[in-house]
C-alpha cells in the first residue's frame, strides 16, 4: 500500500479526523478563544477580518498537518522504528501550534501566560504581523516534519 494514500484508508482516516478534531478543541480551550467569539460579534466593525481569517485558516492548516504527521509517524514507527528526528520536529510544531492558539492576536496563548508567571509582559500583538508569522513558521516546521517522516 502506498504511503501517499494511506491517510485515506481505514482506520487511518478515522485517526486523522479524530486527531484533527481533538487538536482544534484543545487549541480553542487552551487559548481561551471561546471567550473571544462573543467579542468578535460585539466589535465586528473594528476587527481586521483579513488577519482573523488568515489566523483561522493557518490554525486549520496546522491542525491538518498535526493530524497527518501523527498518523504518518505512527505508521513509520510501526514499520521501521527509525523516525526519531521527524518525531522531534513534529512534536515541536504541535507544541508551537498550542503556544500560538487559534488567534494569536485575540487570545493569550500558553507562551505569554508562562512568561507572565516570571513577570515578563509579552503579547503576540507586539510582533510585526501580530503572530501570523509564528503560525506560518509552525506550518513550515510541520511541513518539514512531514517530509522527514516520509523520506526513505
Amino acid at each position: 500500500m502506498s504511503d501517499k494514500v494511506l491517510l485515506f484508508k481505514k482506520p487511518y482516516v478515522f485517526w486523522f479526523i479524530g486527531i484533527f478534531i481533538l487538536y482544534l478543541i484543545l487549541s480553542i480551550l487552551i487559548s481561551g478563544f471561546y471567550n473571544t467569539i462573543p467579542l468578535i460579534v460585539i466589535y465586528a466593525s473594528t476587527i481586521s477580518w483579513f488577519k482573523l481569517g488568515a489566523s483561522l485558516l493557518l490554525t486549520i492548516v496546522i491542525g491538518l498537518l498535526v493530524s497527518a504527521n501523527a498518523v504518518y509517524f505512527y505508521v513509520r514507527y510501526k514499520g521501521r522504528k527509525k523516525c526519531k528526528e521527524g518525531g522531534i520536529v513534529v512534536g515541536a510544531g504541535t507544541i508551537g501550534g498550542f503556544v500560538v492558539g487559534v488567534c494569536p492576536l485575540c487570545v493569550t496563548g500558553i507562551f505569554p501566560l508562562i512568561l507572565s508567571l516570571a513577570g515578563i509582559s509579552f503579547s503576540f500583538a507586539s510582533l510585526p504581523f501580530q503572530g501570523l508569522e509564528i503560525q506560518a513558521l509552525i506550518v513550515l516546521l510541520l511541513g518539514v516534519g512531514l517530509w522527514m517522516i516520509n523520506r526513505r
